[in-house]
């Protein structure tokens, strides 16, 4: 148990191995000062880099890198309970960080790259470097919706000639290589290629300006007849055509708000403990009204984290994890918005006063709210169910009664 403020907050039994407790650990220690450093991020052009650094030197970014490439090799459970303590302290900072610990694992769990750049990437990661995909455009949308790039890659003198522009790229202060998609001019096929920041013709501008996680620093990429090698182009794919990769580790979209969530509730709580108004005879929190909605809360919590955490451990333990994509898109669906809900009722609890723009629950009403945006949508994910219903109806009918 811990005590803020004279409030007991009583930590829960999801950390299970001695790895998940050593690694938690060194989070506990940085944590705390990233939820102190949060309410800076609110200015345009923000971002976290101490945050960022001190992961950097707790070996976080390193640890989803396979073991004989000296990483943790951690499981998608692991990678969940960390990037939820992460987001307690700052979500910005979890969300940022997520994307690439998460890709590292795609990666290495997937092995869809030539082994001679995957042993590349993983010692660049191994030295410290970051990073991201840039796969969104203006043009079309979020890339899960299946539109084509507008950037266009080439063939150049051996190697390829990379050109466009790229929104929504995550930690771009940062970042060491991006992933950038492209169409491979002269045929259908939509390409990912491997692209070093330090290369002529990349450069970020500044064009994010969100209210929500405004210190994830996602602006474009833009790239101008960007020279890189034959083998910088990792991966192929066909517009419109599913993948078959697995895709476990975007569960830390959820995790991140989940986190964002309990730092809101942990806020709220404290405050209903202590807070008296002269009216009463004792703190809000005694209140039946409080307590009712302290309750629902509690409830909401409790069921998202049980549902995030029992699809994580299906997930690692699963022999065909390609089955469990319908599990996994309602995990985000109902993790991030459960987290929105508990938001909700924390500030129903404390009162306007949560509208200050001193209070961090009106950061934590905002950053939530940007779950909604993130991959997969709540539409797509509905539509994957009902379809995933009706196929199984097909396959084997119901018995009727």
């Amino acid at each position: 148990m811990c005590k803020k403020k004279g409030v007991t907050i009583v930590n829960d039994g999801f950390i299970k191995t001695k790895t998940q407790q050593k690694i938690m650990k060194k989070l506990k220690a940085v944590t705390p000062q990233f939820a102190k450093r949060e309410h800076e991020l609110t200015e345009k052009g923000s971002f976290p880099f101490e945050n960022i650094q001190d992961l950097k030197d707790i070996g976080y970014t390193s640890i989803s890198l396979p073991k004989e490439f000296g990483g943790e090799e951690i499981s998608l459970y692991d990678f969940l309970l960390f990037q939820e303590q992460i987001a307690r302290g700052c979500g910005s900072t979890a969300l940022s960080i997520g994307w690439h610990v998460g890709i590292v694992m795609d990666l290495a769990e997937n092995r869809t790259w030539e082994p001679t750049m995957f042993s590349y990437i993983c010692e660049q990661v191994k030295k410290g470097a970051l990073l991201n995909r840039a796969a969104t455009e203006r043009q079309t949308g979020s890339p899960t919706r299946g539109g084509k790039p507008a950037t266009s890659a080439s063939r150049d003198k051996g190697g390829w000639s990379i050109s466009g522009r790229k929104t929504f790229t995550t930690m771009s202060p940062v970042l060491d290589y991006f992933l950038v998609t492209a169409s491979i001019e002269g045929t259908d096929e939509v390409g990912e290629f491997l692209i070093p920041k330090t290369v002529e013709g990349v450069s970020i501008e500044e064009t994010w300006d969100s209210v929500a996680m405004r210190g994830t620093a996602s602006h474009d990429l833009v790239m101008h007849e960007v020279k890189i090698p034959q083998e910088y182009l990792v991966e192929k794919k066909i517009p419109g055509k599913s993948s078959a990769k697995n895709s476990g580790w975007l569960l830390h979209i959820p995790a991140c708000y989940l986190g964002i969530a309990t730092a809101a509730r942990n806020y709220c709580l404290d405050f209903a403990a202590h807070y008296q108004p002269n009216s009463l005879k004792h703190p809000i929190g005694q209140l039946p009204t409080v307590e009712q909605a302290i309750g629902k809360m509690e409830l909401e919590l409790m069921q998202a984290r049980h549902f995030l955490y029992s699809v994580a451990e299906k997930y690692d333990s699963a022999t065909d994890r390609n089955e469990l994509k319908p599990e996994l898109a309602a995990a985000k669906y109902i993790v991030t918005n459960s987290a929105i809900s508990i938001v909700d009722h924390a500030m129903r609890i404390v009162g306007a006063r949560s509208l200050s723009e001193a209070n961090p629950l009106q950061r934590y009403y905002l950053n939530v709210r940007a779950g909604l945006h993130n991959p997969p949508m709540d539409d797509s994910t509905l539509s994957l169910l009902a379809n995933h219903a009706l196929k199984t109806a097909n396959e084997k009918p119901f018995v009727s009664f």
